[in-house]
C-alpha cells in the first residue's frame, strides 16, 4: 500500500485529522457499497441506469467500495493530440489508453467518440466506457472557447457505453445553449439506461481578478455543481477548490455571508465539503479532477487531491494527464496510489 502520510509530507496531520464543522459529516450522503440502494434508489433513475452505475462501482481495484477511479483521455481534442501524446506517443493508439485503464485498476475509461468506437468491440465487455459527447477544440483561430457536440447519445448506447459525459462552461456567453443541449442529451441517456457525468467547469475572463483565479473558487465551483445536479448529472466532475470568495471578488451574482463565516473555512477539506454540499449533499457523486502533469510532483499531488476528496465526502478522482503522460508502469503506479487512498480504512471522512 502507498505510504500516504509520507507523500502528504508536512500537510499530513492537517489533512488526515481535520474535522469539518460547517457542513458536518452526518449531513452528507456518503459513498459506500450500498450507495445505490441507500441514495440513488430514491430517484427516478430506471433499473438500467442503476445497473450501469453498479457496473462502474463493481469494476477495478476499488470494486465494491462505492468509490470511483476514472481515466479520462479527451485531451487529444481539448489540448491537441501533439500536446497530449508527444510525451508518450504510445497513447496515439486508442487501445493503449484502454489498456492503461485496465492495468491501472480503474473503474472505467472516458474518452472521445473516435477513441472508444475504434476499439469498442475489443473492450466494451472488459471495462465500463464513458463517451464524452462534447469538446472544445483548439485548431480554430482565433481561439473559440465553446463546447461543441461531437457525438450523440445513441452512438454511445450502440457501442456499449455505460455512461455519457459532457462539459458545460458555466458563466460563459455560450453556457445557456450548452445547458439546453446537455439537458436534452442527459434525459435521452437516462431513457436508454446510461449514467450521466458532467464536467461542471467555469469559463469567464471576469473570474480572474487582481492576480487571483476564481475559476477554482469554492463558492463559484459549488454553484456550478448545484446546476450540474439540477441537470440530473449522476456524477459531477469538478476541479479541487484553491480559493474562495469568487462572488465577492467578481462583484456579481448572489451569495450569503454564512457561506464564508460558517459553512467554509480556509481548510481545503472544508472547501471541498462545500462542493459536495452543492451536489445535493452528495446525492450526485463529486469526483475531482487530477489536473495537468508537472513531472516529479505528480504522485504527491494526486494523493493529496484524493485525500481531500475522500475526507470531504467525494466519490473519487478522475486522473488523466498525470497518468498517460508517463510510461505505462509509472502511470499505473500513480493510479494505484490514488486508489490506495480510497482503500485505506485509516483515511476517514472528516
Amino acid at each position: 500500500m502507498t505510504d500516504i502520510a509520507a507523500l502528504l509530507g508536512s500537510d499530513a496531520d492537517s489533512l488526515l485529522n481535520h474535522t469539518c464543522q460547517g457542513v458536518p459529516r452526518d449531513s452528507v450522503h456518503l459513498p459506500g457499497p450500498d450507495f445505490i440502494d441507500r441514495v440513488m434508489a430514491d430517484s427516478d433513475r430506471s433499473p438500467a441506469v442503476l445497473r450501469n452505475m453498479q457496473s462502474l462501482f463493481n469494476h477495478g481495484r476499488m470494486a465494491g467500495t462505492g468509490y470511483l477511479s476514472l481515466l479520462p483521455v479527451d485531451q487529444g481534442i481539448e489540448h491537441s493530440a501533439g500536446a497530449s501524446f508527444a510525451p508518450n506517443p504510445r497513447y496515439f493508439d486508442p487501445a493503449n489508453i484502454v489498456e492503461l485503464a485496465l492495468e491501472g485498476g480503474c473503474n472505467g475509461v472516458a474518452s472521445t467518440l473516435g477513441v472508444l468506437s475504434s476499439v469498442a468491440r475489443r473492450y466494451a465487455h472488459k471495462i465500463p466506457m464513458i463517451l464524452k459527447l462534447n469538446h472544445n477544440e483548439t485548431l480554430s483561430y482565433p481561439a473559440i472557447y465553446d463546447q461543441t457536440l461531437f457525438a450523440d447519445v445513441e452512438q454511445a448506447h450502440d457501442m456499449g457505453c455505460v455512461a455519457v459525459g459532457a462539459t458545460i462552461y458555466f458563466g460563459s456567453h455560450e453556457s445557456r445553449r450548452q445547458i439546453m443541449e446537455i439537458s436534452e442529451a442527459f434525459e435521452r441517456a437516462h431513457q436508454l439506461g446510461m449514467v450521466t457525468v458532467l464536467w461542471a467547469y467555469l469559463r469567464n475572463p471576469a473570474f480572474k481578478q487582481e492576480g487571483a483565479d476564481y475559476h477554482v473558487s469554492a463558492d463559484l465551483t459549488s454553484q456550478a455543481n448545484h446546476m450540474a445536479a439540477t441537470l440530473k448529472a449522476d456524477i459531477v466532475k469538478q476541479k479541487l477548490p484553491e480559493n474562495n470568495g469568487g462572488y465577492r471578488a467578481v462583484g456579481f451574482g448572489h451569495t450569503h455571508d454564512k457561506v464564508y463565516s460558517e459553512l467554509t473555512t480556509d481548510h481545503p477539506i472544508d472547501l471541498a465539503r462545500y462542493q459536495v454540499a452543492n451536489c445535493f449533499m452528495g446525492r450526485a457523486g463529486l469526483i475531482n479532477s487530477g489536473g495537468g502533469s508537472k513531472g516529479h510532483s505528480d504522485l504527491g499531488e494526486a494523493v493529496r487531491t484524493a485525500v481531500i476528496n475522500k475526507r470531504a465526502g467525494g466519490m473519487g478522482l478522475i486522473s488523466g494527464r498525470k497518468a498517460f503522460q508517463k510510461s505505462m508502469p509509472e502511470g499505473v503506479e500513480l493510479l494505484h496510489a490514488v486508489q490506495d487512498v480510497y482503500l485505506a480504512k485509516e483515511v476517514t471522512v472528516a
